[in-house]
């Protein structure tokens, strides 16, 4: 019995003793052999490191008026846990899909999605995720979609009876995202910035490095339950703001661009239509557009990508006779053109090839002046192969950028492609086919340089680069010639030529562009489309382009208008009337914008009756300031509750028509609403929305006829109708001041158009060496 008592000490005892000594030496193990390790591992614990995310810079317009910015985000997330223990996984289900649902179509396909992650499990299935967010639907959403989803959590607590702070599984996590307030205005040349917040297209990714910023950090120390320690060592490195940039692009140019743009649209279903303003004395860029277009706000929606391509400068098309400007400036500079000289028109034989007139019987012996104006290509080949040879007609064409990138400021410029070898391609170059394809930004600056004297200008579109706290420039960018092509006589004399091609109204080609109120130059073209696999040209395809500025005697603004094979029905005769009616409403609407005086009514009157000073009415009480008003000849609206006035419109010592008028606020304009516009012009409309910061978005033409403001932020719809056409009890009354409102945020945007999206198709024609029978360039 002893001897048992014995042994079981004996075991007690050298067990606990070998126990102490693991001890001893996992103790010795822990504190020198990887004492460094784990109190490296400790230290990283109770640091805590934060990333301070810099705000994206802003980019605004010439005005200063807002097209991307920073704005907040809501991200929704689930709580698989938390809805599996209310059994409420079908409730959220259907409440969210019925809030992120991007249309009735795609509702099933959410419905599956969300159940998915409402239902989520870990890895090994043991038990529910803790947090899963609902991606890319309910990713970086807008507020108004937020709302609606604790309006959704709210009807789900009442339903379970919780009170209002309990958790059922549904959060709102508040984010950033890039927004653009004007929505499809711009877009090809914003691009975007995905979810993520990369830089995806356009602008955003040029001007990425500018507009991004650098990232600050934040590191200091914490105990277990994440509290900061007190006299804790702390890192601090501010986050520096990306830059702002300001474009050269005028935001109400660009509306009028793309409302032009929606009527082509909508009349002649062209594959795709492109737009460039542009001021041809420094060659800014006054406005950009295309058709189809996307909203970068919602940028994951668009099915073909085709559609974020800019057609401006990335696509390549035979331009047809607008490209006769080159020929026509190289023989009046060279003293070859002679407008009274005739020639026979008709048909041309060159080598072995016979090229045509688009009206194939010509118009019988007629001077090159005439050939001009009814767009003869005889009189061009005859210009530019017998008169100015085909090493000078090469020479004027290298001499005026087409055969190199312009060099914008933009992402995606492709350049022209000048391949002439035999004569009878050389031939074609004169009237623009054949083996001539080049961009729109490529003529819009040729044209510039008629309209400027002869001074070939490189295009630009960001004006200045802004400091994010002063909103002083940083860096500017100045109009830049890039050689003499002509001389400014003869880039007069060209004018005065296509100015003529418009004002003819008996047979020129342009005749639909001409205005009362300002002289025109301008030129049509309409140029056949490349059969697949080069077979050709197509006998019923075109693509129809209208290039003009104005007024010819000092011009203010250059527009140029493309449409890809838009629906002439095979007859090519109809092609006049697709661009040139929308180039005069654009230039018509933007040189009064501008206060541009009519050039064609006496200089006394011009002066006297057409052109104003706007007098500096801030801080004026508000008799004095009718008063000052009344005495200029100025025509003042008051709006608002106060005494002074504390904002207008125009600012101080703008030039203006008196038929414009003057807005004045008694109190913040973001504190009140958008008074009624019915009885407004199209313009004056635009200018109050402006005014107020309103989002405005408008349908048909003429006079407002309705107006109806939207229920979550400062947007409102405009049906504009002809005065004739709208009911006789229909308000036609200036809005009425004093209206009062709630603060609402402070959105810059300007209006925008809607138009309607088409399959695209860029105009890339591709030449072919052997060419077949006449083509039809007007």
């Amino acid at each position: 019995m002893t001897k048992k008592i014995k042994l079981r000490s004996l075991l007690i005892g050298g067990f606990f003793t070998l126990l102490f000594v693991v001890l001893m030496v996992k103790v010795y193990w822990i504190q020198v052999v990887e004492a460094s390790w784990l109190l490296e591992k400790a230290e990283k614990r109770w640091e805590t490191d934060k990333v301070l995310m810099p705000v994206r810079g802003s980019i605004l317009d010439r005005n200063d008026k807002v097209l991307a910015v920073e704005a907040t985000a809501y991200t929704i997330a689930l709580n698989p846990k938390v809805i599996d223990t209310y059994h409420i996984a079908e409730d959220v289900t259907q409440g969210l899909a019925d809030i992120l649902k991007e249309s009735e179509a795609s509702r099933a396909e959410l419905v599956n999605k969300i159940r998915d992650r409402a239902t989520k499990k870990n890895q090994d299935g043991t038990d529910f995720a803790a947090n899963v967010e609902v991606r890319n639907e309910g990713w970086k959403i807008e507020k108004q979609k937020a709302d609606k989803v604790r309006e959704l959590i709210s009807s789900i607590q009442t339903k379970l009876k919780l009170g209002t702070k309990a958790n059922i599984g549904i959060s709102i996590l508040e984010d950033k995202k890039r927004y653009y307030p004007g929505e499809t205005l711009a877009s090809h040349i914003l691009g975007y910035t995905n979810k993520e917040g990369e830089a995806a297209l356009g602008m955003e990714l040029k001007l990425n490095d500018i507009l991004k910023g650098v990232p600050g950090m934040l590191s200091y120390e914490k105990d277990g339950k994440g509290v900061e320690l007190p006299d804790a060592k702390v890192n601090f490195k501010p986050a520096e703001d990306g830059s702002n940039v300001r474009l050269t692009i005028d935001k109400n140019i660009q509306f009028y661009l793309e409302s032009a743009l929606a009527k082509v649209n909508e009349k002649w279903h062209p594959k795709s239509l492109t737009a460039i303003a542009v001021d041809p004395q420094t060659m800014e860029i006054l406005g950009m557009a295309n058709t189809p277009t996307f909203n970068p706000n919602s940028y994951w929606t668009i099915k073909d990508q085709s559609d974020f391509r800019n057609g401006a400068i990335a696509s390549r098309y035979e331009p047809g006779s607008t490209f006769k400007l080159v020929t026509l400036a190289g023989a009046v500079e060279e003293g070859l053109f002679n407008p009274n000289e005739t020639y026979q028109s008709g048909a041309i034989q060159v080598s072995d090839r016979t090229l045509h007139d688009h009206n194939i019987v010509g118009w019988g012996k007629i001077t090159f002046l005439e050939g001009l104006k009814r767009s003869s290509n005889v009189a061009f080949v005859k210009l530019g192969i017998e008169k100015l040879t085909q090493p000078k007609l090469r020479d004027y064409i290298t001499k005026f950028g087409f055969d190199q990138k312009t060099n914008i400021d933009m992402p995606g410029e492709v350049s022209g492609l000048i391949d002439m070898k035999y004569p009878s391609e050389f031939a074609t170059a004169t009237y623009g086919q054949g083996k001539v394809v080049v961009t729109a930004i490529q003529q819009t600056a040729a044209y510039a340089a008629m309209a400027n004297g002869g001074k070939l200008m490189w295009p630009h579109i960001v004006k200045d680069i802004l400091d994010p706290k002063t909103g002083k420039a940083i860096t500017s960018f100045e109009p830049q010639v890039i050689r003499q092509v002509v001389s400014p006589q003869t880039a007069t004399q060209v004018s005065n030529y296509l100015e003529q091609v418009v004002s003819d109204q008996a047979i020129g080609t342009g005749k639909l562009a001409f205005m009362e109120d300002y002289r025109v130059a301008g030129k049509t073209g309409t140029a056949n489309i490349v059969l697949p696999g080069g077979g050709g040209y197509s006998p019923d395809t075109w693509v129809i382009s209208f290039i003009g500025y104005a007024p010819v005697e000092n011009p203010k603004i250059l527009v140029t208008l493309i449409a890809d094979q838009p629906d002439l029905g095979g007859n090519y005769h109809l092609g006049g009337q697709v661009l040139a009616p929308a180039f005069k409403e654009i230039v018509g609407e933007s040189l009064q914008y501008m206060g541009v005086a009519s050039s064609k009514k006496p200089k006394t009157v011009t002066k006297e009756a057409n052109k104003l000073n706007v007098p500096n009415l801030l801080d004026v009480p508000v008799d004095s300031a009718k008063a000052t008003a009344k005495d200029n000849g100025l025509s003042l609206e008051v709006f608002g509750k106060g005494s002074s006035v504390v904002d207008q419109f125009p600012k101080a010592g703008t030039q203006i028509l008196s038929t414009q008028r003057i807005y004045a606020a008694l109190q913040p304009v973001d504190e009140m609403q958008l008074p009624s516009l019915v009885g407004k012009s199209l313009r004056d409309a635009v200018e109050a929305c402006s005014f107020f910061k309103w989002d405005c978005q408008t349908t048909g033409e003429g006079y407002v006829s309705e107006q109806s403001a939207a229920t979550d932020g400062r947007s409102v719809t405009l049906q504009l109708k002809p005065l004739s056409d709208q009911s006789e009890d229909s308000s036609a009354a200036s809005p009425t001041p004093g209206a009062t409102a709630t603060p609402a945020s402070k959105s810059t945007a300007t209006p925008k158009p809607t138009p309607k999206p088409t399959p695209k198709s860029s105009p890339n024609s591709q030449s072919d060496q052997q060419r077949t029978t006449a083509n039809s360039a007007r």
